[in-house]
């Protein structure tokens, strides 16, 4: 499981000209699934993004998680995290996994993140064609990868 972490000030998903989800200070966070994802990827991941301290403290040092800070949250997963360039100019997404793998995992996901943090998060729409607006604050951009626990 990857994830691509954003740090925001304000952020939101529009689905068809609808917005489904917007949230100021918090976290936009796509996720990228694979077949061998496990329900220890979500745990270790939710685990590891609400308790990230990249938000500012009184002395604007990152000291602060979204848990500290009471901060929102959208998810989103997002295939294309799973990429393959290293063959010419059309990224191959075989990595990635299927609805039928991914679908349950995202929600899984989801549902852990909201447990964690205490609050309902915004989310995307699977398979969707969505419109993100977001104004990263930093920038702070974080990509996690389950597989490469660095």
């Amino acid at each position: 499981m990857k994830a691509v972490v954003q740090r925001v000030s304000q952020a939101s998903v529009t689905i068809e000209g609808i917005t489904v989800a917007s949230i100021n200070e918090g976290l936009l966070v796509l996720v990228g699934i694979i077949n061998e994802d496990t329900s220890l990827d979500i745990e270790w991941l939710v685990n590891k993004i609400v308790n990230l301290r990249i938000f500012g403290d009184e002395n604007d040092v990152m000291n602060r998680s979204i848990i500290d800070i009471n901060g929102d949250a959208i998810i989103v997963s997002q295939f294309t995290l799973h990429a393959n360039t290293k063959k010419g100019n059309r990224p191959s997404y075989i990595k990635a996994a299927k609805p039928d793998v991914a679908i349950p995992l995202y929600e899984a996901f989801v549902k852990r993140f909201e447990m964690v943090l205490g609050k309902k998060v915004g989310t995307g729409k699977f398979g969707a064609d969505m419109k993100m607006a977001l104004l990263n604050d930093g920038p702070v951009t974080i990509i996690i990868d389950t597989k490469h626990k660095e």
